[in-house]
C-alpha cells in the first residue's frame, strides 16, 4: 500500500476535486510556513517536491470562482474563501475577519468619550507635564528627538485601541507607566490586567510597572503595586480539551485597560479571541517591536498593524498642537513634518513608533549593529567584520572554541556564588542563544558542550538529570507553583540537603519546588532565540549555523537575538551567513493591510 509522507498532499488529496487539489496544498504548507492565505496574484515557486497535481495549475482565481466548496464572499459555511485574490481557509478567514471587526469597535467606541477625555487632559496638564519632565535624558544619537513618549501616552489616554511599537530601550513600559498613572488619577478605581503570550513576558512587565518612579501620590504607586500578571491563556480562562476560553464577546473581561506585552509573538487565532473578550468601551493597549519574530504559529498580526500604514507617526495639525503643548523644551516637539491632512486610514492617530533608544545609540555599538541587520545594510554589517571594529560587537567567523570557552566560563560566576538570590541575577548576566535546536550549531549539542567544559573545570557535576547547579527554563506553565513557560531557575540544595529547583517570582522572592515536579524542564546555558524573546541580558554570544540556506535564518531572528544583549553581543557566523540571513526576511501573507482599506 503506497504511502503519502507529505501531510499537505493528504490534505489536498481529501477534497475530490481535481482543480480544488493544487490550491489545497499549496494553502497548507503556507498556513504551516505562518501564513494565514495564500495570495494568488503571486507566482506558485514550482518546487522539484510538489505533488504531479500541481504541475499544471494555473496562477489566478478563476477555476476557484466555479468550485462549490469555495465561498466568495466569506458568509457560506465552505471550507475554503476566496476573498479578493486571496485564498483562505474558513477557520483563518472568520478569525482575521473577527480581528479587524473587534478594531474598529474600538475605534468608533472612543469616539463618544472624545470630548471628555480631551477635557480632561486639559484639566490635569500640570500633572501630565510633570510626569515628562524628567523625560530629557538623551543619549548621543539625537536624529530623531521628539517626545514620543509623550505622543504615546496621550494616544493612550485618549484612544480605546492604541499601538506602541518600538525596540530595546526605547521606553514602551515607561510610556505605558505613565499612562496608567494619568488613568488613575481620573479614576482611582480604575481596574488593569496585564497580559502576555508567556507568564515571565507578562510578570517582567508588571515588574517593571512596580518599579517606575513616578511624581505621583502614594496612592497611585500603590495601584501600581497591586498589578497582577497573568499570560493571555490564564486572563481569558482556558477550557479542559477545548480551543474556546471562559471570556469571549457573550462573557467579556471585566477590566477597564488591558495591557498586552509582546504581541509580535501572538498568533492571529489566539489575537482573535483575545480581542474578542475585551469589553466594547475597554481600553486596549498593545506593545511590541514590530521588527522581532512573529508568532510560532500562523499570524504576524502585530506587524501587519504596524505596517498597514505606509508612514507611522503621523497626525493631525490639532493632535501636534495638543501633544506639543504639553512639551516645554521646543527641540523636543514634535516637528510639522508629522503633519498631515491624510487622516483615511482607520488607524490614523492609533500607532506610535518609540524612535530613540536609551539604551543604544544608532551609530555605533549594538544599535548600529542591529539597524543594519533589519535595514539589510550590507556595507555596515561588513564593516562589523573586521575584528576590533567595535567594542560592543565582535563577529566571529572561525567559531573559534577558545572564544567560546572563555564567554561560557563566565557561567562560573553564578555557579559559585553562594547566595541563591545573588546566583539567579548573575545567572541572567550572560547567555549563549541559537538560531537552531539540532545540529553542531544547535541548542542540544551546543548546551552539551557547556556542560563538558564546566564539567572538566569542575565547576560542576553531571551525575544526574537534575544535577547542582543546572540551569533550567520551563517548557510549560506551572499554575498549581505559579511558575510559567520561560521561567528559568537553578538547582541547588536547600537547608537540609534536599535538591530544589530555585526560582525568583516577580516580586524578588525565592521559590523553591521539588524538581520532580517539573516534568517539562530543559537546560538553559543555551536558548533558542525564539525563547529569548522579551529577555535581556549583560552579554549574548549568538550562534549561527554554517549553512546559510536554512529558511529559519532570517533578518527578523538575528535582530531578535543581538537585541538581547544590553552591553556586548559576539556572534559566530561566517560572513556569508551573516549576509544572507540579514537578506532574508519574513513576509507572512494576510488580509490585514488590505481590508482595513477595502472595507471602509
Amino acid at each position: 500500500m503506497h504511502t503519502i509522507n507529505d501531510v499537505h498532499q493528504q490534505f489536498a488529496e481529501y477534497f475530490e476535486i481535481p482543480a480544488l487539489k493544487p490550491y489545497a496544498y499549496l494553502l497548507s504548507r503556507k498556513l504551516s510556513e505562518g501564513h494565514i492565505c495564500l495570495h494568488l496574484d503571486k507566482p506558485v515557486d514550482l518546487t522539484p517536491d510538489l505533488p504531479a497535481f500541481c504541475e499544471n495549475m494555473t496562477t489566478g482565481t478563476g477555476p476557484l470562482q466555479r468550485i462549490p466548496l469555495v465561498a466568495k464572499d466569506g458568509s457560506d459555511q465552505q471550507p475554503f474563501v476566496l476573498y479578493g485574490n486571496r485564498l483562505y481557509l474558513q477557520r483563518y478567514f472568520r478569525y482575521e475577519t473577527s480581528f479587524l471587526h473587534r478594531i474598529r469597535q474600538f475605534l468608533a467606541t472612543e469616539n463618544a468619550a472624545m470630548k471628555e477625555r480631551l477635557a480632561a487632559l486639559e484639566t490635569n496638564r500640570t500633572f501630565i507635564a510633570g510626569l515628562f519632565a524628567a523625560n530629557t535624558a538623551v543619549v548621543e544619537d539625537s536624529s530623531d528627538p521628539a517626545d514620543w513618549q509623550l505622543a504615546a501616552a496621550i494616544t493612550g489616554v485618549l484612544n480605546n485601541f492604541t499601538i506602541i511599537t518600538g525596540g530595546p530601550g526605547t521606553g514602551k513600559t515607561t510610556t505605558v507607566a505613565r499612562i496608567l498613572a494619568i488613568l488613575y488619577l481620573l479614576d482611582p478605581q480604575l481596574k488593569v490586567a496585564l497580559a502576555a503570550p508567556t507568564g515571565k513576558a507578562a510578570a517582567r512587565m508588571a515588574e517593571s510597572l512596580r518599579n517606575a518612579t513616578l511624581p505621583v501620590a502614594e496612592e497611585i504607586t500603590e495601584k501600581f503595586r497591586e498589578l497582577s500578571p497573568s499570560t493571555i491563556h490564564r486572563l481569558l480562562k482556558s477550557k479542559r480539551d477545548s480551543p474556546y476560553f471562559v471570556h469571549d464577546a457573550a462573557n467579556p473581561l471585566n477590566y477597564d485597560v488591558v495591557i498586552v506585552d509582546e504581541c509580535s509573538m501572538i498568533d492571529v487565532a489566539l489575537f482573535a479571541k483575545l480581542l474578542d473578550a475585551i469589553g466594547r468601551d475597554t481600553r486596549i493597549i498593545l506593545l511590541g517591536d514590530k521588527d522581532q519574530l512573529a508568532s510560532v504559529e500562523a499570524g504576524s498580526l502585530f506587524g501587519d498593524l504596524c505596517q498597514a500604514q505606509d508612514t507611522l507617526n503621523l497626525f493631525s495639525t490639532e493632535r501636534v498642537a495638543l501633544i506639543n503643548s504639553f512639551i516645554t523644551t521646543p527641540g523636543r516637539q514634535l516637528p510639522a513634518a508629522q503633519i498631515t491632512t491624510d487622516t483615511s486610514h482607520p488607524l490614523f492617530q492609533h500607532l506610535v513608533e518609540l524612535r530613540r533608544s536609551h539604551r543604544f545609540t544608532g551609530h555605533k555599538g549594538i544599535g548600529k549593529f542591529s539597524k543594519a541587520i533589519i535595514a539589510n545594510n550590507q556595507e555596515a554589517l561588513q564593516g562589523f567584520l573586521i575584528s576590533g571594529a567595535d567594542e560592543q560587537v565582535m563577529i566571529d567567523q572561525e567559531y573559534s572554541k577558545d572564544m567560546f570557552e572563555q564567554f561560557v566560563t563566565g557561567y562560573s560566576a553564578f555557579i559559585v556564588e553562594k547566595d541563591i538570590r545573588t546566583a539567579l541575577q548573575k545567572m541572567n548576566d550572560l547567555r549563549v542563544l541559537c538560531a537552531i535546536r539540532d545540529g553542531d550549531e544547535g541548542l542540544y549539542a551546543i548546551n552539551r558542550d557547556i556542560e563538558k567544559i564546566l564539567h572538566d573545570k569542575r565547576l560542576i557535576r553531571v551525575n544526574a538529570t537534575f544535577y547542582e547547579n543546572r540551569p533550567i527554563i520551563l517548557t510549560r506553565n506551572y499554575y498549581e507553583h505559579g511558575l510559567f513557560n520561560g521561567d528559568t531557575g537553578i538547582i541547588r540544595y536547600d537547608e537540609d540537603g534536599t535538591l530544589m529547583a530555585w526560582f525568583e517570582d516577580s516580586n524578588g522572592d525565592l521559590k523553591a519546588v521539588l524538581p520532580g515536579y517539573l516534568t517539562e524542564a530543559e537546560t538553559v546555558f543555551a536558548m533558542t532565540i525564539h525563547k529569548s524573546q522579551g529577555s535581556e541580558f549583560r552579554e549574548v554570544l549568538v550562534i549561527l549555523p554554517t549553512a546559510a540556506d536554512i529558511p529559519i535564518l532570517t533578518r527578523e531572528l538575528l535582530y531578535t537575538g543581538v537585541t538581547r544583549a544590553k552591553q556586548k553581543v559576539y556572534v559566530q557566523a561566517t560572513a556569508n551567513v551573516l549576509s544572507q540571513t540579514a537578506a532574508r526576511f519574513v513576509e507572512r501573507a494576510s488580509g490585514i493591510g488590505a481590508r482595513f482599506m477595502e472595507e471602509q
